[in-house]
């Protein structure tokens, strides 16, 4: 049986950077979703704010397609569309904010959230803004895109200044990760089933890895990420936070502080890594042209306008923990663009068992494995070793027990826009980076970066299409493991 969902009150959603591809791609369309399934209220609003110049049925014109190229039906389309308000303004102009607080004070019994999808310069002035305005009251939140800053200082600056306007309890600095339906079910699967928590510490598994592989390009980012790269764009939010997720001790409940201190927990424990150890640790890359599906994609430098730049568009890892659970047990993570395919898993190795009865003729024995699939197809897979079916000895083979959300449940599963939006309304932090997470990641992150910096040294070519270079293989294999590449 399906749950029903849950309501929320009404409320305004404003959304600054409205015609921007993160609002048009995925905020919108969450939205739409949500209202389709009966959890946004009619009364409610979403209002975009952006410095193109259109008005209400323009913008509404514009999210008609989009909608439209996603699949909505028509009908549908044109219930959510009145939804939808429209007014232009540049964040750093004092033009146009008298209109826009008197927009939003329309209906001031709503929920406010105004969701910050720009660029993280423009946060301070946003918030700035909203407070001179009066639109930062209790019933009103705000969400920051990640990431947030470039370095501990400048992240440290953006949070004194918004805690200034928004208090920590209004603020939600949002990781569409974490609400990803595999990562939720991390926590079921840890502290749900006797079968796993007892396992999950040093004594029986052998290593983690964390990939998050892209095949795009830099499409419409070139400006933001050639500033961020791959390490503060992906492996200082992202990954941290399932690395978090993954090796977390169990919280004393589901309360929004006693997992985000869990999480804290396994920040403040990772070990440096720093000049004495980042050129045996971590690898760099940034790919050139090659082959995406058989077909001729360009080089990063080519993608630029200047055509040239050593920001790393790959990186892989070797990260440890300090505490009794997880001593000894390396933690192997890899991100990038342009790689073989479109990837995004946790993949939990076990230990061997300590001593096989079986003869060289059963085959090898195989590591077990929990394979975590956050993305395309959401998924669980345990991969157990089994006697292959028929007469003529004991033959060994190593094989999965696979379980599709998506086929489990006999349902699409939602979009982690969908129901991190939601939470926001409902004023459930859970899945939201509290302040002293973001300052551990940038702690743990900015040291990398600044051994990376007095190294000099351009990150390593790799071919659009392959899994990044050489030298990533080589950081876990002389460790003995393997990337996990299985593609059944």
């Amino acid at each position: 049986m399906t749950a029903s969902p849950l309501p929320v009150d009404p409320f305004d959603l404003v959304i600054f950077g409205g015609t921007g591809d993160l609002a048009l791609r995925k905020l919108l369309p969450a939205m739409f979703h949500r209202f389709v399934d009966g959890q946004v209220p009619a009364a409610s609003r979403i209002i975009g704010v952006a410095r193109e110049g259109l008005d209400d049925a323009g913008y509404r014109s514009l999210v008609r397609d989009v909608l439209a190229d996603g699949g909505g039906a028509s009908d549908r389309i044109e219930a959510f569309l009145p939804l939808l308000r429209y007014l232009p303004l540049d964040a750093r102009k004092d033009e146009g904010w008298e209109a826009f607080a008197a927009l939003v004070d329309e209906q001031p019994e709503h929920i406010r959230v105004f969701y910050l999808s720009t660029s993280p310069e423009l946060f301070v002035d946003i918030c700035n803004r909203l407070g001179s305005h009066g639109l930062n009251g209790p019933n009103s939140r705000v969400v920051l895109e990640k990431p947030i800053g470039r370095d501990l200082a400048s992240a440290m600056c953006i949070i004194e200044a918004v805690g200034r306007v928004f208090s920590e309890t209004q603020t939600f600095r949002i990781d569409h990760y974490l609400g990803k339906e595999t990562v939720q079910n991390l926590l079921a699967l840890r502290f749900g089933n006797a079968l796993f928590e007892p396992l999950w510490n040093a004594g029986h598994i052998d290593h983690v890895q964390i990939t998050v592989a892209e095949t795009l390009g830099l499409g419409r980012r070139a400006g933001y990420y050639d500033r961020a790269g791959a390490l503060r764009d992906m492996v200082q939010n992202h990954m941290l936070q399932l690395l978090c997720m993954v090796a977390m001790e169990p919280p004393a409940s589901l309360a929004p502080d006693a997992v985000r201190d869990e999480k804290l927990k396994v920040l403040h424990a990772l070990k440096p890594v720093d000049m004495r150890n980042v050129a045996q640790l971590t690898v760099r890359g940034q790919y050139k042209a090659g082959a995406i599906d058989g077909e001729r994609v360009p080089g990063y430098l080519e993608e630029l306008d200047d055509g040239h730049s050593n920001t790393e568009t790959f990186v892989a890892l070797k990260a440890e923990i300090a505490n009794w659970r997880w001593a000894g047990v390396p933690f192997y993570l890899r991100t990038g663009k342009r790689l073989a395919t479109r990837l995004s898993e946790i993949v939990v190795a076990f230990k061997s068992v300590p001593h096989s009865i079986f003869d060289a003729s059963a085959g090898p024995l195989a590591h077990n494995r929990l394979v975590l699939r956050l993305q395309p197809d959401e998924g669980v897979k345990l991969w157990l070793t089994i006697k292959h079916p028929g007469p003529g000895g004991l033959r060994l083979r190593h094989v999965p027990l696979d379980m599709s959300f998506a086929e489990a449940f006999g349902v699409q599963q939602p979009d982690a826009y969908e129901r991190l939006l939601l939470d926001v309304v409902r004023g459930n932090p859970t899945l939201f980076m509290r302040r002293d997470e973001v300052e551990a990641a940038w702690r743990w992150i900015d040291p990398i970066l600044a051994a990376w910096g007095a190294a000099g040294e351009p990150p390593r070519p790799y071919a659009a299409g392959s899994w990044g270079p050489s030298a990533a293989v080589a950081l876990i294999e002389r460790d003995g493991r393997t990337w996990n590449e299985d593609s059944e």
